[in-house]
């Protein structure tokens, strides 16, 4: 029996925004939120914002978890964003809906009309969605140049930009991505970009891709240099220094002038197509989690003896560190054959010489730091927290250097197929939260 959940990317658009800015148009992003139980919202995911656009075309997609037994109530909300920050309460509603996954799924294209709130429309606004499973894990990546652009504007050159979109099976064109724009260059080479093969052309090679190039305005209002159409099984030609050009064509200039030739040449450097392996994908591969913990004894704890301090062992036997090598601790011990754990700390004075050291082995044995299991890393911090003195300053990057030590001397002996180094820092810097997992990650074949 074939699995009830499905990996969703859904692809928003909008059409006649509200203008709710002086002197420009709105800035729009769309927000998605889930319903939580007890009319409580979760965010999930938003798009990018686009600046002075009442019908924006978003080229980030929106993925969500699709459960056929479960009703999945969505809202999706709109705001015209005009700072950097990502809290939303000051930023102006340009509407929203409310509906439930199913009804987008079930629905070729999904559009309902935006409302400020239940009742009261937001304008002529309309939001469009579009749901598509993701089935492949693949990736293609591309770089693309371009040379003689255009020139489009008066006083400098061009300001060009590229959107490719891919044909639906109705026939409309859906962007799938917008690249950045590089300012007063008619010969840009924009960055190199992924997209899911899924998303790029439904994993279907013969698919009709539309590369559109476009001289970017700062009002919204975008000048054509040329477009040409094309597919994947083309584009996979470039690449090892032989690259694929394509003439970019304005079709008004090619029916109005005879002897037009092109608006500029778009060269496709390179175009490659890899797996995408998900975490799950290397853990069942054999992948091997070493886990690493470095533990903060600087002064800023605050006296060990001290209600106060994070050291401070309540009569319990917890304290904040013994909750936080715990907490992290018992997910990644599972994905650990041996369960042996190196166990540093910094920050100490430290004996026999009481000089202050940042990377000092728990149990006391530099040629032999590992703890055999969580329990034996909360043995030893409890052994070593009486017999050291809290100094500082705060200075974690020697035990850094050693778990990356430790990963290319892995790499070299090629124990594993894959191995992953995790390292976890558990510090003061936050009273009201004593740690963060600071994550080290190296994996290699």
């Amino acid at each position: 029996m074939a699995q009830c959940v499905s990996r969703v990317e859904l692809s928003v658009s909008c059409q006649r925004l509200l203008d709710r800015d002086v002197g420009s148009k709105s800035d729009p992003l769309c927000v998605l939120l889930q319903d939580v139980g007890g009319r409580q919202w979760a965010e999930l995911d938003r798009t990018e914002r686009i600046k002075n656009c009442q019908n924006p075309e978003f080229s980030k997609k929106l993925v969500v978890d699709y459960y056929f037994e479960k009703v999945q109530k969505l809202k999706f909300g709109v705001y015209d964003i005009d700072n950097k920050s990502p809290d939303l309460n000051d930023d102006d509603y340009l509407g929203g809906i409310e509906c439930t996954l199913g009804q987008v799924v079930s629905s070729s294209v999904f559009t309902r009309p935006l409302e400020l709130k239940e009742g009261k429309p937001a304008g002529k606004g309309t939001i469009t969605i579009s749901a598509e499973e993701i089935k492949d894990t693949r990736v293609v990546y591309l770089e693309i140049e371009a040379r003689n652009l255009d020139k489009k504007d008066f006083l400098g050159k061009s300001d060009p930009f590229l959107e490719l979109y891919k044909q639906g099976d109705a026939g409309m064109w859906q962007l799938v991505y917008r690249s950045e724009v590089i300012k007063n260059n008619l010969n840009p080479c924009w960055r190199k970009f992924s997209v899911p093969l899924q998303t790029f052309c439904g994993a279907d090679f013969n698919k009709p891709i539309k590369v559109q190039c476009a001289d970017h305005d700062s009002d919204g209002s975008h000048d054509l240099i040329g477009i040409f159409e094309t597919n994947l099984a083309q584009l996979q030609k470039a690449g090892d220094g032989s690259p694929v050009e394509y003439e970019c064509i304005h079709p008004e200039k090619k029916q109005k002038k005879k002897s037009y030739k092109n608006s500029g040449i778009i060269r496709i450097k390179s175009c490659k197509i890899e797996t995408d392996y998900s975490f799950l994908d290397y853990i069942m591969g054999g992948c091997q989690i070493n886990f690493t913990v470095g533990i903060d004894f600087t002064g800023s704890n605050g006296d060990p003896k001290s209600p106060d301090s994070l050291h401070y062992i309540s009569p319990d036997g917890i304290n904040e560190y013994l909750i936080a090598i715990w907490s992290v601790g018992s997910v990644v011990q599972d994905y650990d054959t041996d369960k042996l754990f190196p166990a540093f700390g910094f920050g100490a004075q430290v004996p026999p010489s009481w000089q202050v050291s940042h990377e000092f082995a728990l149990n006391f044995n530099p040629s032999n730091p590992y703890c055999q299991g969580i329990q034996g890393i909360v043995d030893a911090y409890r052994q070593i927290l009486p017999q050291i003195r809290l100094y500082g300053p705060t200075n974690f990057s020697p035990i850094i250097n050693h778990v990356a030590r430790f990963a290319a001397h892995s790499a070299q002996q090629g124990t594993a197929s894959v191995r992953s180094q995790v390292w976890s820092c558990l510090t003061s810097f936050q009273r009201s939260c004593c740690y963060s997992l600071g994550s080290y990650v190296n994996l290699y074949q």
